[in-house]
């Protein structure tokens, strides 16, 4: 039943971070403490400090989409340069290395180079959907396909099913934020 809340929850945060709804930050900090349990007692430990990473990114992000509801700043859908996805996925292969070799020699973590590079291209990802960074769309179309056979191997099934349904969100991301991004085009 925890997993199942967990899974019920982040739908409900990606559904409204498609719509570009704030309340996504409130529906993403529960679904992540919850989280935070479940992966430590799989011993998915990069994955638990991903939920870390995650409430303070939902606590982030509300403040900054706050910000721009106020009309205090203009956060509006964005696209990064072909030298900032280089710098972006860089990164991430480096740190998934790093973390994937620490956790292979120094623990009992499962999967330790999926589970690190799943983190890792998370934390860059997220960091995207709070700035509104349209590429965000496709980088989780591959973590989450990299997830699901993650979480199918410590037969966490209805997190597998949350993220197979997140590969369907994904593509109403896409578009949704492709038509704000034109949008915004127009009145640039």
């Amino acid at each position: 039943m925890l997993e199942l809340t967990a899974v019920v929850f982040a739908i409900v945060y990606l559904v409204l971070a498609v719509r570009e709804n704030i309340l996504c930050w409130f529906a993403a900090g529960i679904s992540t403490l919850i989280f935070l349990y479940i992966f430590w007692d799989v011993k998915l430990y990069m994955e638990s400090g991903l939920q870390v990473y995650y409430l303070g990114m939902a606590v982030f992000g509300w403040y900054q989409w706050r910000l721009a509801n106020d009309g205090s700043t203009s956060l509006q859908v964005s696209m990064w340069s072909m030298r900032e996805h280089l710098l972006a996925l860089v990164l991430i292969a480096l740190l998934t290395f790093t973390s994937g070799y620490l956790l292979h020699s120094g623990t009992d973590a499962r999967l330790p180079y999926l589970d690190s590079l799943t983190t890792w291209g998370s934390v860059v990802t997220t960091f995207m959907v709070v700035r509104k960074v349209l590429e965000n769309w496709i980088y989780w179309l591959v973590i989450d396909s990299i997830s699901i056979y993650l979480y199918l191997d410590r037969e966490l099934y209805f997190t597998s099913m949350l993220f197979a349904v997140y590969i369907v969100i994904v593509f109403f991301g896409w578009f949704s934020w492709s038509r704000s991004y034109k949008q915004n085009m127009k009145t640039v």
